[in-house]
Formats: C-alpha cells, structure tokens, sequence
C-alpha cells in the first residue's frame, strides 16, 4: 500500500483586494506604477481589474502543477480561508484533473496577512485504500512562555507570550488504509523583516528555531520522547531556511556558473542534527534539490530547498529507495535551472509571471506498515 503525499507553497491563494497601494507606494504593483492615478476609486477600480485578469492564469498553472503531483494527500501553505480553498478546488483543480479533493481543512492562524495553511485529501489513495482523519489540532495558541523558549534572540522582536507560530503548526491524525499516519504541517517564519541591519535569514532565524523546537515538543508530547522515531510521522510545508544552496554567478550573455555552499547556520538543525526527522530530498544530487530561485538582481542570485517533507526515521527506513519529486514546470521563465534541468513550462508561462507560484510542490510516494 502506498500514499502520494505533497507539499506546495501556492502564493497568495487570496479573496481579498489589496487597495494599500494606493497611500503607500511600496505596496503598488509594477503595472500600477507606470499609470498616474489621482483619486482611490479609481485606483481600486484598476487594481481589482489587474488582480481578476492575472488570477485565471495564475491559478490554472498552480492547479497544473498539482494535477502534475498526482498527490493523495497535499498540504498548502498561504491560503487566505476556506472559501479560497473550496472556489479553487472546484473551479480549477476539478476541472482539470476531474478527480477532486473532498477532504478539506483549515484553521485560522496567526499570521498578519490572513494566510493558513491548509490540507486537501482525497477520500482514498491512488489504489484504492481509504484516507480518513481521526483528529486535527491547531498549534497556533501556543505561546514561548508555555513552552520555555523564550531567550535573548526571541527577545529582540517578541515578548514571552508572543504565539510561537507565525502561522500554525495544524496536526492531523489520519489512517491510510487502516494504519496509523500523523502529519504536521507548518510555514514558518519568513527571512524578512528582521529589525536587526545583519542578514534577513540570519536575524529571522531565532523565531524559526523556536518553532521547530516547538513542532518536535509536540511530536515527543505525542508519542513520546523515546518513541517517537519509530512512529509514522512526516512535517511538510515551507520552512523558509535551508542547510545548502546553489550559488549563481554571470548573466545571460556570459552564462552562469553553479556553485552549490553548504550553510553553517540554520533552524533546521532541530530536526537533522541528531536524526530526529530524516530529509529525503538529499537522496537527490546536491544541485536538483532546490525548491526556490531567489534572486534581488544579478549580483544576488541561488537556489534553494525551502519546501520539505520530513519523515520520521522509520518511514524513512521503510522508504529508502523513494526519492522525492519537484514540480518546476510552473516556474517563470526568469527562474534559472542548471544545465539538465530545464523543463517544458506550461502553456501562458511568463518571463515573472503568470507562474505556478514562486515555489514548487514537492511529492514523494510513501510506503506505510
């Protein structure tokens, strides 16, 4: 028996407007910038005209790039509610791969802007094994106080009952097939907005650490602390850090160089440095494990993993000859692979966009006992 399991950062799947723009230049399209705009009805007028006629494109070549993951079980990050959610899945999603997915979930979180993170299921696996949920729970009242993780780093941009989680850490206790599976899924704090002038990644990196520290207490809370490796256990979402990235150097005339660097620093060590979650993305070749092409212009350029599916060591074990996939078809023409990496992009691809989103689902088949 094997189930499909995927993880897609599917970038601002959203219901609302954001007219900010309008008093705040730093928050107005590039489109809206080349018009001069004298009066907010009007602003708002154009800019629901802009967001309408770019979000088809968009979500057809997101719903393609999961119709391409094929997943039983697939957890998004940035949905804005459930409405977002059930209009996509129907209106794109379904039509497209004309098998829907009718287990849904999403729990309000914390995060400022209003985005969740959020689980779709089919209601039985590829061959024919039911999908049930026996329980979900929302992390997201937990706070550094209740957990003990309040230090001096948390301290320069929270305050000790402060939420843990940006966002949420949604736990969802299922049965596959009749056997026992826990899925915990999380987006983590971003590697902007840090009040410190060093590194954004850097000064951000004390909140996801705490966070991790937290998703493993709840894990260790669960089945306990001794136990918990031998559980059916995977973590997947955005965790916005990486141990190593793709390093990219030249330019379209010249040609690029690809350099991959390994990080001395990152939040992900809760889970990789004694073993206690296992990432199988490494069974990939150091240069095709990137999720991500970021980019703040030519003198800035890598690759990166930020979407993980982490599994406990004994699905690890179990799995050994499974080898995640990445879904880079709906990637912008900008995003520059390495050679023998390109792909065939979908149809409407732009150079920045319309695109699938910034990042790549992630899927990997896994075998449960």
């Amino acid at each position: 028996m094997s189930l499909r399991l995927a993880t897609f950062n599917i970038e601002n799947l959203l219901t609302r407007f954001d007219f900010t723009g309008f008093r705040n230049q730093t928050r107005r399209d590039r489109a809206m910038q080349l018009f001069e705009i004298r009066d907010e009805a009007t602003y708002q007028a154009l800019e629901s005209a802009r967001l309408v006629s770019s979000t088809d494109d968009t979500r057809q070549l997101s719903a393609l790039a999961i119709a391409d993951a094929d997943a039983d079980i697939l957890c998004l990050q940035e949905v804005d509610n459930m409405a977002a959610l059930q209009a996509f899945e129907y209106g794109y999603l379904f039509r497209m791969v004309g098998n829907g997915y009718r287990q849904k979930y999403l729990v309000e979180g914390n995060d400022s802007r209003g985005i969740d993170v959020a689980v779709i299921m089919r209601e039985e696996t590829r061959d024919g094994q039911r999908i049930e949920l026996v329980d979900i729970k929302s992390h997201a009242a937990l706070t550094y106080r209740d957990l003990h993780l309040f230090n001096a780093d948390i301290s320069v941009t929270n305050q000790p009952d402060d939420k843990i989680f940006k966002r949420d850490c949604l736990e969802l206790d299922l049965r596959i097939g009749g056997k026992p599976f826990t899925l915990y899924v999380v987006h983590l704090k971003s590697m902007t907005n840090s009040r410190e002038s060093t590194d954004a990644r850097l000064g951000t990196m004390a909140i996801r650490h705490a966070e991790l520290k937290a998703v493993r207490h709840i894990i260790e809370s669960r089945f306990g602390a001794g136990k918990a490796r031998d559980m059916n256990f995977a973590i997947c979402g955005d965790m916005n850090d990486y141990q190593e990235k793709v390093l990219i150097d030249g330019d379209r005339r010249k040609g690029y160089t690809f350099t991959p660097v390994k990080e001395d620093e990152s939040a992900l060590k809760v889970l990789s440095a004694d073993g206690f979650a296992i990432n199988p993305m490494l069974r990939r070749d150091v240069m095709d494990r990137w999720t991500l092409y970021h980019s703040r212009g030519p003198q800035e350029q890598h690759l990166c993993q930020l979407d993980y599916i982490w599994l406990s060591p004994r699905l690890a074990s179990l799995n050994q000859n499974q080898v995640p996939d990445i879904i880079r078809n709906g990637q912008p023409f900008r995003t520059i692979f390495p050679p023998g990496q390109a792909v065939d992009r979908y149809p409407r691809t732009g150079w920045d966009r319309p695109k699938a989103s910034d990042h790549c689902p992630v899927v990997m088949t896994l075998d449960l006992e």
